[in-house]
């Protein structure tokens, strides 16, 4: 029995190629959000679809923004507008909550917005 036992643990072993050790699969559904994966680029993790789309709605706003500070005819007040802009987006660079992402997109806009009533007063 022993023998046996020795021998059905020799052949299981060597029947699985070392390649393909135990690999499992998941399926994207709507209801499971998934294993974190890593990118392959720099081992970074890497986004989901929802933070992915917020992100680029970020950089869209701060494209705007950009975009819209050329109607500043101050060159003081456009740099001062500038810095201010990427000194906001860049104090927010490492929030991951997407309710707060997507406060923070809506606050941006609506500041934006404002300000650019302004320009167009001046």
């Amino acid at each position: 029995m022993n023998r046996i036992a020795g021998l059905w643990l020799s052949l299981r072993s060597s029947s699985v190629p070392a390649h393909a050790s135990f690999i499992s699969r998941t399926y994207a559904t709507a209801g499971s959000a998934g294993p974190i994966r890593t990118s392959r680029l720099g081992g970074k993790t890497a986004l989901s679809l929802e933070h992915f789309l917020q992100r680029s709605r970020a950089l869209a706003l701060y494209r705007t923004i950009v975009r819209g500070t050329r109607q500043i005819s101050d060159p003081t007040t456009r740099a001062e507008t500038l810095r201010f802009a990427r000194e906001e987006f860049e104090r927010h660079r490492e929030v991951t909550d997407l309710t707060h992402i997507r406060y923070l997109i809506s606050t941006g806009k609506t500041e934006w917005e404002n300000t650019e009533r302004y320009i167009g007063g001046m």
